[in-house]
């Protein structure tokens, strides 16, 4: 997979600044991979939110080094006490990552520790046990 940096204009939000973006492309050698590690750990020390995304949204039919090199990415930016948040993972690749058990934060989705806008977690007085 190759690697490009998201140009253009963005929505910017002053509280919230928008946290850089990997574009994953192709596939990629060891040598790359080092590479997009290293540019990984140097984006997650420069976010004021710790999170790189990695737009993998052109990765039409996603492999095990797919895989791979996603959980090297992670592991990185996990070190650099930072996280890694896909953008338009396919159904294949979250397939995969399902079957290989590696868990990403997908943009656009709520974070596991927090309920979905406009849903209460409050039980009801009389509501049956689940």
């Amino acid at each position: 997979m190759s690697c490009v940096r998201a140009g253009g204009l963005q929505t910017v939000d002053a509280k919230r600044p928008a946290p850089p973006v990997l574009v994953l492309t192709g596939p990629v050698t060891r040598e790359e991979a080092r590479g997009l590690c290293d540019d990984v750990r140097g984006l997650v020390a420069l976010s004021r939110a710790r999170v790189v995304v990695c737009d993998v949204g052109a990765l039409r039919t996603p492999d095990l080094g797919a895989v791979d090199l996603l959980a090297r990415l992670q592991l990185a930016a996990r070190r650099a006490r930072g996280r890694v948040r896909l953008r338009a993972p396919g159904p294949a690749l979250l397939a995969l990552l399902g079957l290989v058990g590696l868990a990403f934060e997908v943009e656009g989705e709520p974070e596991q520790r927090e309920p979905a806008p406009g849903v209460e977690e409050a039980v009801e007085p009389g509501d049956p046990a689940v």
